[in-house]
Order: C-alpha cells, then structure tokens, then sequence
C-alpha cells in the first residue's frame, strides 16, 4: 500500500497526484490518512482527487504532538501494510516522518522534489547545497518514508464520481512526558505568496523602504496585489515580513507570473521561485544571475523601469 498524510490539506492534495502515480506503477492501492474526528466529508474529498481508501484515525487529540502523531501513524502503517509512506514536507510533517523512521527504522528522504521507480526501485530526487545539485537517492529496504513540499506537485482534476472505502479506527497514543504549554501564532499581514498567481517580488536594489511602493503599484496595476521579497528586504532591513520571503529559507512559489525587480538571482532566491510559469527580471546589471532563470528580461534601472511599465500595464487593462 501507498500511504499519504499531512496535516495541510491542500498539500494532501499535492501528495494524491504522485502517490496514485507511483500506487498505480507498484499495483498498490492509494490511501489517504485523516488524523481526528468527523471528517467524513473530506475523506470523499481525497477519494475524489484520486485516493483509494481513506483511513480515519479517531483521536482526542486537539493539538498537533509529533510523539502521539508518530504513535498513531506507526499504527496505520502497521495496520495498512504500507510498504511507501508520503508526508507533506512542513514544520511538522518533517518532524513527524523523521520520528516515524525512527521508530519503524526504515529509511527517510526529506524534500523529495520527484519520485520515481527505477530498476522496481523507489527512486528519488532533491535539491542539495543550497539548488546546486540534485541528490538522486534509492530505498534498499522497506518501509520507504519520504516528505514532499507544497508546490511541487499540482493536485489531480476532481471527479467526483469515484468510489471508494472510509475505514474508521481509534487507536491509543502513547501520551509523551512532552508538553505544549503555549502555542502563539505568528504575527502576519494576511499574505499568501504560496497561492498567488501573479507575485511582484523586490530584492536588495532597492535603496529605501518607501520605494518599495514602486512594486506595489505595479503588482496593482497587475490585479496581482501579492508582492514578494528576497531574503535581505524581509531577514535583514526588515523591510517587509517574513510572510513575503521567497526562497530556500522562505516560501516556495509556483505562481503563472513572477516578476523580479533589482533581485540578483541568488540560488536561495531562484529555489524558491524556480517553477514558476514566466519569469520576469528587471535588473540593471546585464550580467545578474537573475537572467539566466528569467523567460524575459529588462536591463535598467527599477526606478526608471517601474514607472513605465506600470503605466504601460494601466493604459493596456485600463
């Protein structure tokens, strides 16, 4: 069996596309795993973006604790007789596979940017030294566990017409001497660049805040309204908040427009952005790496080039 689970359900969906393809190449059937209770309604929601079975494990458990989560999966996987696990790759999907390999020692690839089977192995790639090189890496023994990150694969079409079986079970967590005492929420500027289509992004070129305006008219005048940054404007001059950051270390984009405007093109930055659908550079320097990952690109001065071009975009949508 192929098992997949994470506890953001759009990266459920991600993990539905490639685990059926790899379920149907193994001749396995595809399980999506629901952790809690009442949730009926989207286990026909995974069935219809291409699982199986849904399992839904019954809990009391309020609260995400990668010690109980990690109980509880090693009970399904035990259960299911999954042989693939796949774990959406946030904050506590990496913990939580990490702890799974721990317990079932098996084998655990963390950010796999592909998967594949090669020789009737499970075969998979990622991005090492900071998008330098891509680790092609092999499972020699089972069960394979392996987290994938948002945006690396699109969900499948919805039908709603498949068929499929829920399966209910209540196990019991080993309760962890660990406790939450506090859970407080990032502070953010309700900015989503994960899911914007249209992204203005502004990088160190930049020589005051204020001008960071320049962006925002543009991403306006766009109907994108979703402005990004590199790692300086939001890690260093704190300039814009990290809910803006783009990149290895920040958030990974896969937007149908990516403008880049005086942002060098460091591989952190590019790693962030790589799949977007045209990228657009605007840097004064003719020979910025920017360039080299660009569909096209505008060797100038941002602030002659955004004026213009703003207004060009006003007077083309009016």
């Amino acid at each position: 069996m192929v098992l997949v689970f994470s506890d953001d359900n759009k990266l459920t969906y991600e993990l539905l596309n490639i685990g059926s393809k790899i379920s149907k190449e193994l001749g396995e059937k595809l399980i999506a795993l629901i952790i809690g209770k009442s949730y009926d309604a989207l286990a026909q929601e995974y069935i219809s973006y291409g699982a199986d079975n849904v399992f839904i494990v019954e809990t009391e458990l309020d609260i995400f604790k990668a010690e109980e989560y990690a109980d509880l999966l090693e009970n399904v996987v035990n259960e299911t007789k999954s042989e693939t696990v796949m774990i959406g790759s946030n904050k506590n999907g990496k913990e939580l596979a990490s702890r799974l390999a721990g317990r079932l020692d098996a084998g655990c690839i963390i950010d796999c940017t592909n998967i594949y089977l090669k020789d009737k192995k499970l075969t998979s790639e990622r991005v090492v030294y900071s998008g330098n090189a891509i680790a092609v890496e092999q499972f020699n023994s089972k069960p394979a566990i392996l987290t994938v990150p948002s945006k690396v694969f699109d969900p499948l079409p919805k039908d709603d017409k498949r068929k499929g079986e829920i399966v209910k079970k209540k196990f019991d967590a080993e309760k962890s001497a660990s406790k939450i005492l506090k859970v407080q929420e990032m502070k953010t500027e309700n900015v989503n660049v994960e899911d914007a289509e249209i992204i203005v992004s502004c990088g160190r070129g930049f020589k005051n805040k204020e001008d960071i305006k320049l962006v925002e008219d543009l991403a306006n005048a766009i109907k994108g309204k979703t402005v990004g940054c590199s790692r300086p404007i939001a890690a260093d001059l704190k300039w814009l908040s990290e809910d803006h950051w783009i990149g290895l270390s920040g958030h990974k984009v896969k937007p149908k427009l990516y403008i880049a405007a005086g942002i060098s093109g460091q591989i952190q930055h590019i790693a962030g952005m790589r799949d977007s659908g045209v990228i657009v550079a605007i840097n004064k320097d003719p020979e910025a790496l920017i360039f080299k990952s660009s569909d096209y690109g505008i060797v100038g001065d941002l602030y002659d080039v955004l004026p213009k071009l703003t207004s060009a975009v006003k007077e083309k949508i009016g």
